[in-house]
């Protein structure tokens, strides 16, 4: 009976916790619910209800390639499975590491034109390993102790922060793209530090490479000037610009250089599988040492079990599709440019907006501010069968709630310009 008791206490506690939380969620509008979709990730899918499913155009998937589908990727990844199996049996440094996983680094390496690549569960394991591994503190062979400054752009994805958090290192958050603000931050952290501090301490800027939310740019070429000025590392996470951005869809460097602004590799680059790639996992490509250090290093690395390898085959398959068709990559970036026409032309951004001009990644916002008008406004456009989320608070400042859209390679003019049309209705209230 006592056992019961204490029990019941526990849940009781449990209880008033969650049901606080989850109340306070609802009431301000950052409750969150999932949509159940019955059908492949594509530029069209159908949402299961009530009654019925029903087919919506999918405004809001970050497989911007379309490679999901894709009936050739699709074939050769069945042949994974079949040769491979279904999973990876342990981890890399134990059992796991098989053909596909090093045919998948050696691959990635070669399309960043980097000498070696690492390759993680996920994305998020990726940021988290790599930052806690290179920003911890450092016992060396003579038993000295280094430590590491980071310095982070204030929109940097959340698996950014959480590395930082783990690794605790001391941490700087400079304002969102503002070169000054990180010179400065740079200059006070290093007045605090003592002569021999200064001597042993490492540095290290990190940052998103296409923002997640707000779909703007890093400015690389002066990231680089100043990492380098200031003797920083650099790390860029390329989850939103591979497969986006350059001619070829290398990323952030190959975009600047295609603009004529001479522009090299990050110290470390990190990306993910699961956007354009269109499969699982995250990885991390440089210099052969760094990617020695992770191996030996980052414990997301170290302790989970390998990506299966019919997955780390399919993601080689991808990898190597998107190098032979770089129309794909273009189409994408057309449908970028019309999109953001058809917007401005359809009035749901200002008509003096240059969004049309700006806007080089896939994603869209379209800022309305309230928590409850953005619901709204989704579900209405849900109703039109156009699926396009509300972010809102946490994933962004509170009074910043948006309609993220983030658009593939295969939408076609007709479906965007109807999209476009959609969005400016509902918000004129049609």
């Amino acid at each position: 009976m006592s056992v019961k008791v204490r029990k019941n206490i526990k849940m009781s506690v449990l209880n008033n916790y969650t049901d606080d939380f989850l109340q306070a969620a609802k009431e301000a509008h950052t409750y969150r619910s999932m949509r159940h979709i019955c059908t492949p990730e594509a530029s069209h899918v159908e949402i299961a209800g009530p009654a019925q499913t029903r087919d919506v155009l999918l405004l809001a998937s970050n497989s911007y390639l379309d490679l999901c589908n894709e009936p050739e990727l699709k074939q050769t990844a069945a042949e994974a499975v079949l040769k491979w199996g279904t999973g990876s049996g342990g981890a890399r440094l134990t059992t796991g590491n098989k053909t596909p996983h090093e045919e998948l680094e050696k691959t990635l390496a070669n399309f960043k034109g980097e000498e070696a690549a690492i390759t993680f569960g996920t994305g998020y394991m990726a940021n988290v390993g790599t930052v806690s591994a290179l920003c911890s503190k450092q016992v060396h062979r003579d038993g000295s102790i280094s430590e590491c400054i980071v310095f982070s752009d204030e929109l940097n994805h959340a698996s950014i922060i959480d590395g930082i958090r783990l690794s605790k290192a001391k941490c700087y958050v400079y304002k969102h793209n503002d070169m000054v603000d990180l010179q400065h931050a740079i200059d006070e952290a290093r007045t605090i530090l003592t002569k021999e501090q200064l001597a042993t301490t490492r540095y290290l800027i990190v940052t998103d490479a296409v923002f997640s939310m707000d779909g703007d740019l890093a400015n690389l070429p002066e990231l680089q000037k100043i990492a380098k000025a200031n003797n920083c590392l650099l790390m860029i996470d390329e989850a939103h610009s591979t497969g986006v951005l350059g001619k070829t869809g290398r990323g952030l460097a190959e975009h600047f250089n295609d603009k004529g602004i001479p522009c090299d590799h990050a110290d470390v680059t990190l990306g993910t599988l699961s956007k354009s790639i269109g499969c699982e996992g995250g990885f991390v490509v440089g210099k052969q040492n760094l990617i020695d250090f992770l191996r030996n290093k980052a414990r997301s690395f170290i302790f989970s079990t390998a990506m299966s390898p019919a997955m780390a085959q399919a993601a080689a398959n991808n990898l190597k599709f998107i190098e032979q068709h770089p129309e794909r990559v273009q189409q994408l970036q057309e449908n970028v440019k019309f999109f953001c026409d058809a917007l401005v032309k359809a009035g749901a951004v200002p008509t003096s907006s240059r969004l049309a001009e700006n806007q080089e990644s896939a994603i869209v916002p379209i800022v309305i501010g309230d928590e409850a008008a953005a619901l709204r406004a989704s579900a209405a456009l849900q109703e039109k069968g156009i699926l396009i989320p509300a972010i809102r608070y946490p994933t962004v400042a509170k009074g910043q709630a948006r309609l993220r859209a983030s658009l593939m390679a295969s939408h076609s003019r007709e479906d965007l310009e109807k999209a476009a049309k959609a969005i400016a209705d509902v918000l004129k209230g049609n």
